[in-house]
């Protein structure tokens, strides 16, 4: 038995070698990380893997050799492994390492993890406790103890408990908050790629949502998740290990693992497993989504383990692409081939984009989704938005490069209701705003850009809109110039994301907004400004404290009916960000003591969408969701 972690030193080169040979689940590689000492310091040079090393042992010697695959331009691609007794020789790129064995993981990570109070976090799970797959090892499994067999060391540090400051607050968490406490959290752990990681475990998101990933496009890339209690709590068999799959899932992430319908996105891309990915057995796998047999058919299957190629990765993937802190989680902006049709489609559905005629230089875009029935009755999962992962993105620029859109937050959705499109409800539609992710502006210079998307459907079709035609148009007057260099800013690009925030890291974005209202107001694009000053206003925030304690600040809704009420009666907006814009301002009427200005608010909006036109199945969707809101809010008041 030699695999393992080994630690090697030649003057001021040090190595970490990471020998996978033998043990449990070996994946038959040899890799490891180059880094240059100097003085007190220590800097990472680069990175190899040997796929397919020849073993051989010697009496008690064994010698692992083979081509490596470098980072670098090496002086020498043969590398050979000695070892005897823990100890041994690693010739790597012309320098000869002396050896010793430091762990029987091949990788060590740190683990923060903190809890809102009155949170319960995840303890353990007994995998015996429901049935299985036959000859699956029975065993007490705790989060740390699935990373362990995946062949990684996970350290969890001393439970942070997160106090709040305020009664009766609303204890769900929306994207902007959790970016908030995301900042202030990674401020502790420095710009340096390090094998570090935060994991928050909160009450519930707005959205609904099991966990969350931050992938954040600054340094700080792939340090943190966040799960939420209330969608996977409980002490039952079946939500202890709906618990137990949902944490080791939202760290994968940080591991830089795709979900298992997303390898083909990867930078370089990677096979798809059975069912185009929805047949593995993986932790980054959706239960609901397994195919066959949905889930049911994966827990009934599932080993508690991931998948070979997962695995390899997760212990011989290059340094950067791991370490949390590095580079970019699955593609970043690399260049990718815009997305096809399939060459046959029996799936029944069709996929359409739709954008206003054309936008102004600056103004954030927003595209319409629309999934509907092509013919018979069809029924699948209303994941429907770009920001769950079910539908990308493919933007192609003016040049012609094509980029994938990459949402600032990654939500993990591990229930999908089943949606039925028939006569009835003919399709479904989301809006997306587009022009910002975590890879910066999208829509950065006028001109026209060809904008698809594709949807994985809930048995693994894949649905691909025609190309839809985003005009930008050229900046004409001296204000028009203004207001773009206001507009594209990157603080403003993630306010315009996040739908507004109190973070003191966009301070400079919202200073901004505020100065494209004080000077812009007549402008066209000042309607945008409105827009996130007013939603953020109307919502309380959450913000964690340096001393991590949960301080809350309460709506505004006087603010947020100043504002709101303007863009309300802007004709500029989409109609799906209208409906929500209308459905915000009636909340703060509401909040504001007015119950009966916010009904006439929720009347308004049914007589605007009437005046549009809109078609009578929509029409009456419209109707029925404003007497919703007019019960919610009197429920509330």
């Amino acid at each position: 038995m030699i695999s393992g972690l080994y630690q090697g030193q030649d003057g001021d080169s040090r190595l970490e070698l990471r020998v996978d040979v033998d043990g449990t689940r070996p994946t038959g590689r040899v890799s490891g990380d180059l880094f240059a000492t100097a003085g007190s310091t220590t800097t990472y040079t680069g990175s190899f893997v040997v796929h397919s090393p020849a073993v051989m042992a010697e009496g008690d010697q064994a010698r692992v050799e083979g081509r490596g695959a470098f980072t670098f331009e090496a002086a020498t691609r043969d590398v050979r492994v000695t070892i005897s007794a823990g100890s041994g020789t690693a010739e790597v790129a012309g320098r000869t390492y002396e050896v010793t064995f430091d762990s029987p993981y091949f990788r060590k990570v740190l683990l923060e993890q903190d809890s809102v109070a009155g949170v319960q976090p995840f303890v353990s799970y007994d995998t015996g406790s429901l049935p299985g797959p036959s000859g699956s090892r029975r065993r007490e499994l705790t989060v740390a103890g699935a990373w362990a067999e995946a062949g990684v060391e996970l350290t969890v540090g001393r439970p942070g408990v997160i106090p709040v400051d305020g009664s009766g607050a609303d204890l769900a968490w929306n994207d902007a908050e959790l970016h908030h406490a995301m900042t202030q959290q990674f401020g502790t752990f420095g710009d340096a790629p390090a094998w570090q990681v935060w994991l928050l475990v909160a009450s519930k998101h707005v959205g609904g949502y099991r966990g969350i990933m931050f992938d954040y496009n600054d340094a700080h890339q792939r340090q943190g998740s966040a799960v939420f209690n209330d969608a996977i709590k409980g002490d039952s068999p079946q939500e202890q290990r709906a618990q137990l799959r949902t944490y080791v899932h939202e760290l994968g992430h940080a591991f830089n693992l795709l979900h298992s319908w997303q390898k083909n996105l990867a930078t370089p891309p990677q096979p798809l497993g059975p069912g185009s990915g929805l047949g593995d057995l993986s932790w980054m796998n959706y239960v609901q989504n397994y195919r066959p047999g949905g889930e049911p058919g994966y827990w009934a299957a599932f080993p508690f383990q991931f998948t070979d190629s997962e695995l390899v990765h997760i212990r011989h993937g290059f340094f950067r692409d791991v370490a949390m802190g590095a580079n970019a989680f699955g593609t970043g902006a690399a260049e990718i081939a815009p997305f096809e049709q399939p060459v046959e489609d029996h799936s029944g559905l069709a996929l359409e984009l739709r954008a206003k005629e054309s936008f102004g230089f600056g103004e954030p875009v927003v595209v319409e989704l629309k999934l509907s029935s092509a013919g018979e009755p069809r029924s699948t999962h209303g994941h429907l938005h770009p920001d769950t992962e079910f539908t990308q993105v493919s933007i192609t620029q003016p040049s012609g490069r094509t980029v994938l859109y990459r949402p600032m937050m990654r939500h993990c959705v591990d229930h999908s209701p089943e949606i039925r499109l028939d006569s009835g409800n003919p399709a479904m539609y989301r809006s997306a705003y587009i022009g910002h992710g975590r890879d910066g502006h999208y829509f950065q210079q006028p001109g026209e850009y060809r904008v698809r998307a594709q949807y994985i459907a809930a048995d693994g079709s894949v649905i691909v809109s025609p190309a839809c035609l985003v005009r930008v148009r050229y900046p004409v007057s001296d204000d028009d110039h203004r207001v773009a260099e206001l507009m594209l800013g990157e603080e403003q690009g993630k306010l315009f994301s996040l739908l507004g925030s109190d973070s003191p890291t966009l301070r400079s974005g919202n200073l901004a907004l505020d100065e494209m209202i004080d000077r812009y107001g007549g402008h066209p694009l000042a309607v945008y400004a409105r827009m996130v000053k007013g939603l953020n206003a109307e919502r309380e925030f959450k913000a964690l404290t340096p001393g991590k304690r949960l301080r809350i600040r309460p709506p505004d809704p006087k603010q947020g009916i100043e504002q709101l009420t303007e863009v309300a009666r802007d004709p500029g907006l989409d109609n799906i960000t209208l409906n929500m814009v209308m459905r915000r301002l009636a909340r703060a009427q509401a909040r504001q003591g007015d119950l009966p200005k916010a009904k006439e608010v929720m009347d308004a909006m049914v007589a605007t969408f009437a005046a549009k036109g809109i078609n009578p199945v929509v029409m009456g969707q419209i109707r029925q969701q404003a007497e919703l809101t007019k019960a919610a809010l009197s429920l509330e008041a």
